[in-house]
């Protein structure tokens, strides 16, 4: 090996010792800061909210007990991120707070009547808490596009458009429904929804977020209301899981799937392996890109996450503001105005229950449509983008690149 060869072996060896060195004194730091926010937060949500204060993750999976469908739905990656200080049991104080709060229950004869409508830390905005009225009974936000006036809706094809994470309904509306052709609009009726936690939609406090809740809500919402027996299926990103299990729920009803970029990845022996798998997967620990850095620290860090979304979500109209100043823009892009549109639980429980924790329920969802005669003989299923692809999975259906 020559000399200009071996030095530059070692300078990226090198290189790269000094960029993990680097990453863990970041990340143990980020462990710290974040044992100290929980402590933070609890004193803060005890003040503002009393008995109504939501508990944290930075407890033991122990405290996770019953099983029932909707503890299967819930991730373990919640209680299994591991790091340092969790480990070392930081202070002991999640558990010294949780005997308080026991201790004090029982004293005072009081119980946890339900979870605040809005926090403390959450936007109270007109167009963040429009779903609290009476009115929208909880139900989604749902952009219908019918047909043309003179032809009748029953002779539509419907077709329901689930957005990813961190978006709306607004990813469908502003780039598909603008541009379709006269033929599209005269035989299909569109219907594009807010999932459960983002857009305009409801953002509950005392919601896990899980498949079934969106599931639920998108049969309450969408399909029982406009009586849908029949209907196609299109999803982005964290979409895609939900019309797996939607389509898993209807196979009867469901004509085709259409899933673009679905972060799909095959299920371990151990549900629990395949969610923190996940985890790993999409939102691993690394300083490099920014933006990976970004989702590691917002996936793994609860409380530091959550301190973002008191400083930028809570605070969305004044930095809508900023930006329209400095770009002298009137508008701002819809994928802009989406990323702040949510609260730390709503999004914190997407990431884990859903990209995270439906890891481990997509191998089962693809069984039972695999079994069904419908699957078998009618629907397809067309998948879009080459970063997760179901295209190594066999399945007796159509696939489409």
């Amino acid at each position: 090996m020559s000399a200009e060869n071996l030095a530059g072996k070692w300078t990226r060896k090198s290189g790269r010792t000094l960029f993990d060195s680097i990453t863990c004194v970041v990340f143990l730091f980020l462990d710290f800061l974040d044992a100290v926010l929980c402590v933070v937060f609890k004193l803060v949500d005890e003040f503002f909210e009393g008995n109504a204060c939501t508990p944290c993750y930075c407890g033991k999976a122990g405290d996770k007990n019953g099983e029932n469908k909707e503890t299967e739905m819930l991730s373990e990656s919640l209680y299994g991120r591991k790091y340092m200080l969790r480990n070392m049991g930081f202070l002991g104080f999640a558990r010294k707070w949780r005997i308080y709060r026991k201790k004090k229950d029982d004293r005072d004869g009081s119980v946890n009547e339900g979870l605040m409508v809005n926090r403390w830390s959450d936007c109270g905005c007109q167009s963040c808490v429009s779903w609290m009225k009476k009115e929208y009974d909880q139900k989604l936000h749902v952009v219908v596009k019918n047909l043309p006036q003179g032809r009748g809706d029953e002779a539509a094809e419907n077709v329901i458009f689930l957005h990813g994470f961190l978006s709306s309904s607004s990813f469908w509306t502003e780039t598909i429904f603008n541009n379709l052709s006269e033929s599209v609009k005269d035989h299909y009726r569109l219907f594009a929804v807010d999932l459960l936690g983002f857009g305009r939609s409801p953002k509950p406090n005392d919601c896990m977020y899980t498949l079934l809740d969106h599931v639920e809500r998108i049969d309450k919402s969408v399909i029982s209301p406009f009586h849908l027996n029949s209907f196609h299926l299109v999803a982005h990103s964290m979409g895609c899981l939900i019309a797996l299990a939607l389509a898993a729920k209807y196979p009867k009803f469901v004509k085709s799937v259409t899933l673009v970029a679905p972060p799909y990845l095959p299920c371990a022996k151990d549900g629990a392996t395949t969610s923190l798998m996940a985890l790993n997967t999409f939102a691993g620990k690394t300083l490099w890109p920014p933006l990976a850095f970004g989702k590691s620290v917002m996936s793994w860090y609860e409380h530091v996450g959550r301190c973002f979304c008191v400083l930028f979500c809570r605070n969305h109209r004044i930095w809508e503001m900023i930006l329209k100043l400095f770009t002298l823009r009137r508008e701002l892009n819809f994928m802009e105005v989406d990323l702040t549109r949510h609260t730390h639980h709503s999004a914190w429980h997407n990431m884990h229950n859903v990209i995270c924790g439906a890891a481990k329920l997509m191998d089962k969802y693809l069984e039972i449509l695999n079994k069904s005669r419908v699957l078998s003989n009618k629907l397809g299923l067309e998948v879009v983008g080459d970063r997760f692809t179901l295209a190594t999975i066999k399945l007796p259906i159509r696939y489409f690149h």
